[in-house]
């Protein structure tokens, strides 16, 4: 599905987010704190967007996506990134690799998100950090009663006229609605043995950042 709409894809989600995305990827870039010297895996990444801010500012970054649609072409806009397939419930990295994991808008996408988020753990060196960027609740009422009805309604309609592959964007609408809320994430980051799990809402609760740190001396 994504190796579908990989072309056209940066383009038809910042029409989809009202030209959002890119404020979202800054919060998420300064939650991530990287400085040259340290490595960041960057997770779902895509056609490397994500993964642009840490390799502008000197850090190694690694962008990994299963999709090679996505990856192909990442790597022809992006030659100076590296772009890995993995499968992020097994990371082909070796223990405590990085100093920082982040994944953006595509935990949800992940079947068994638990044990991704135990593989996270696993490629992330003591004390290192976890940032996750991902569809949320909003919390007032006025705006989740309106964003379900953009979800349902308008989204499908813009990714029509759009997308290469309107189904893709009927399945991100449904995938939205059945994600946790931020509380119910922030127990499942912490459940999979992340410390110190923090959020941050944006947009008014459209999307959450969650923080989090593996402990110094985490148990497999």
């Amino acid at each position: 599905m994504f190796d579908a709409v990989a072309p056209r894809y940066d383009l038809v989600n910042d029409l989809l987010s009202l030209g959002r995305t890119r404020g979202w990827r800054r919060v998420v870039a300064e939650a991530v704190g990287a400085v040259p010297g340290e490595k960041v895996l960057d997770l779902a990444a895509g056609t490397g967007t994500s993964a642009e801010p840490y390799a502008d500012a000197g850090v190694d970054v690694v962008a990994a996506d299963l999709s090679l649609g996505m990856l192909e072409v990442g790597r022809a806009r992006r030659p100076d990134i590296e772009f890995v397939q993995a499968d992020a419930t097994r990371l082909p990295f070796a223990d405590a690799s990085f100093d920082a994991v982040t994944i953006s808008f595509g935990l949800r996408n992940i079947q068994d998100f638990r044990r991704a988020l135990a593989e996270m753990l696993r490629v992330t060196r003591p004390g290192g950090r976890l940032v996750i960027c991902e569809f949320s609740t909003p919390t007032a009422r006025p705006l989740r009663t309106l964003y379900s009805e953009y979800l349902v309604k308008a989204l499908p309609g813009i990714a029509g006229r759009t997308a290469s592959n309107p189904e893709a964007y009927r399945y991100l609408a449904e995938s939205i609605a059945a994600w946790p809320d931020q509380e119910a994430l922030a127990a499942e980051i912490a459940a999979a043995g992340w410390d110190g799990v923090q959020y941050r809402n944006l947009t008014g609760g459209i999307v959450a950042v969650h923080r989090a740190r593996r402990p110094a001396a985490a148990a497999r």
